[in-house]
């Protein structure tokens, strides 16, 4: 496989030549397709426009856009000169506007609209090295320094007369450890680090991908497209030759109807979203077709269930005895015969009309950004659709490890991506868990290298040591190694919180405006894999002593947790600086303190991993009915 990507989407345009790329949703429900050649011709002409504007290798420009066939189009165009571009999604703040622009030294900005235009001229006194715009949808009357894509398209064309050879020089010169593009982590802590993702790192994740996609497959892209996950499956798509079609979360139950993809990257919001849209169509249906799917749900467990037994991919935390293998082999046999025939015939009457929610054609999904209910997990794989979680990070560019059809082990996130390596240490003991002879099952730290790891982060170096030591990358996760060498996630060593919607926050800045409240002693934010965030508070009790004379009293009372709840939704709001999915929606009041020793350090800092532990049933009950 070539070294750069440029190489990569160079040869499949001439190999995949007249087949769609990318399908584009036009008025109706119609998709309008642009093939491989036409999309690589409008890039390479894009291309000779930007290098018509001066732009050298290595220099870094801005896309700020969301999901659509421009994007693309810039990205491309961007890779080809030999650039490096800073992309992030069009609901940027003022702060990403001048923070990042400024950071990365941009001096040229892709930008989606006239509302992103706007923002940006709305801050350009504090861009001193901002000089060129390009808006990516067509309009006229553009102000100074302002140029539209199509037009630079059209000017590409002559440019590429003078000097035809000039793109292939770029591509070829471009070297695997050039950077491909900075990704900024959507961090609250007031600086986010740009992640240094080269052409090496995305090549890898191209050339080891376990999963076989091909020219017959469809793609719906879901995701933003600015985020490294998805970004990655688009240039696999563009590498194997199938078409991705562009949709929205507000038009994906009618476009996967119309596209019926046959794969595509999705996050765990998705899923929770489609399983409680079935169980909401389900109650309304009357009783005989409740009992239908019922049955029809039941003999798929029961014939998946024993057939994955069978194939010894189900969940192995503890190291099995052979006699007890055999005679669950046996049970599991008798199982999957008994349950084979009203499986099949139930699930072409009932799980059919389930899985044409999806299209009906798809084969597979990979699943990433925040781990998948458990439950969820189970019910589509049962039905029909099987679910690919997998695991990583912006910083691994980003997959580290993902399930297969052939490796689909429910509870974990697959085998280990290829050429990769890593290594689980005890947070207590500092020492390698895994591998090593006892090491699995083993709770602890997931630390990873591989060509998949990032370079650094920009400008930052006493960041980047921290997190990468000799090669290896920290990734802050807690994980087990399983007995059918599949990785599984148990939770975060690091403070950072990443919700169902795969957002990261960072629970440090809520909790410290949050203390500033005479009615709050402690508090520790939580919410890993949930919808939204919680608190667990200490109140101050000489703000409550209306309400009992001592803590646990004051705690149960329900006058606390109404008053705290209003004084926390009062700090953290749009007008205290904080975003939608940063807000804290439930509330718990602890009956007591942090003590020293406990739950709090000799520097007197709260050890998050204690609290959790300790107040994990109050926590789950939290989430239970949301």
């Amino acid at each position: 496989m070539y070294k750069n990507l440029a190489k990569i989407i160079r040869e499949a345009s001439s190999v995949y030549a007249n087949e769609p790329a990318f399908g584009i949703k036009r008025t109706g429900k119609v998709f309008e397709t642009r093939s491989f050649q036409e999309t690589y011709e409008m890039a390479t002409n894009l291309g000779y426009a930007l290098l018509n504007l001066g732009i050298q290798p290595g220099e870094r420009i801005a896309i700020i856009a969301d999901n659509r066939y421009e994007w693309i189009l810039a990205d491309l165009a961007i890779m080809m000169v030999g650039a490096c571009d800073v992309p992030r999604g069009a609901d940027v703040s003022d702060f990403d506007i001048t923070y990042i622009l400024n950071h990365a030294e941009v001096k040229t900005i892709f930008v989606e609209n006239r509302k992103v235009l706007e923002l940006v001229q709305k801050n350009q006194a504090n861009l001193p090295l901002l000089e060129k715009i390009i808006l990516l949808e067509s309009s006229n009357a553009l102000p100074n320094h302002c140029f539209n894509l199509y037009d630079l398209i059209e000017k590409g064309k002559e440019y590429r007369k003078l000097r035809p050879n000039e793109m292939d020089e770029k591509i070829n010169s471009i070297q695997e450890n050039d950077l491909f593009t900075i990704i900024y982590t959507s961090g609250t802590t007031g600086q986010p680090k740009g992640v240094m993702l080269t052409h090496k790192n995305i090549v890898s994740q191209l050339e080891f991908m376990p999963i076989a996609i091909s020219p017959a497959d469809r793609v719906v892209s879901i995701l933003p497209i600015w985020h490294i996950f998805e970004r990655v499956f688009e240039m696999i798509a563009l590498s194997k030759g199938c078409c991705t079609y562009y949709s929205s979360i507000r038009t994906l139950k009618d476009d996967l109807k119309i596209v019926k993809p046959t794969f595509m990257a999705s996050a765990p919001r998705l899923w929770e979203s489609i399983y409680a849209g079935i169980l909401a169509n389900l109650e309304k249906a009357s009783l005989s077709k409740r009992i239908l799917f019922n049955t029809a749900y039941f003999f798929a467990e029961q014939f998946h269930g024993s057939l994955q037994s069978i194939r010894r991919k189900t969940l192995r935390l503890k190291r099995e005895n052979l006699s007890i293998q055999l005679v669950q082999g046996f049970f599991d046999i008798l199982i999957c015969l008994f349950s084979a025939f009203p499986f099949f015939l139930l699930d072409r009457l009932i799980l059919k009309k389930v899985r044409d929610v999806t299209g009906g054609k798809l084969r597979g999904s990979v699943s990433g950004g925040g781990a998948l209910p458990y439950h969820v997990d189970l019910f589509f794989n049962h039905i029909g659709i099987p679910v690919l979680e997998g695991y990583g990070m912006t910083e691994t560019s980003p997959v580290i490890a993902v399930r297969t059809l052939d490796d689909l082990v429910i509870g974990t996130v697959g085998p280990i991506f290829k050429g990769t390596e890593i290594r689980i240490v005890s947070l207590e003991t500092q020492k390698v868990i895994y591998p090593g002879k006892n090491g699995y099952a083993k709770k602890g730290e997931i630390h990873v290298r591989g060509p998949q790891v990032m370079k650094g982060y920009y400008n930052d170096e006493v960041a980047t040591k921290k997190i990468i030591n000799d090669g290896w990358l920290n990734t802050g996760d807690l994980g087990i190694m399983t007995f059918n060498h599949c990785l599984k996630i148990v939770g975060r060593s690091k403070e950072t919180i990443v919700l169902l919607s795969g957002e990261n926050v960072e629970p440090t800045p809520i909790e410290s405006k949050l203390v500033q409240s005479p009615l709050i002693d402690s508090v520790i934010v939580v919410g890993q894999d949930q919808k939204f965030l919680s608190a667990l508070i200490v109140p101050n009790t000489e703000m409550f002593l209306e309400y009992g004379k001592d803590l646990p009293t004051i705690a149960a009372h329900p006058k606390t947790k109404e008053i705290l709840l209003q004084e926390v939704k009062k700090l953290i709001s749009a007008q205290t600086g904080f975003k939608s999915f940063e807000r804290v929606i439930e509330i718990r009041i602890l009956p007591k303190a942090f003590e020293l020793g406990d739950e709090l350090t000799p520097k007197l800092s709260v050890k998050r991993n204690v609290v959790q532990n300790k107040y994990k049933e109050i926590i789950d009950d939290i989430y239970k009915s949301n």
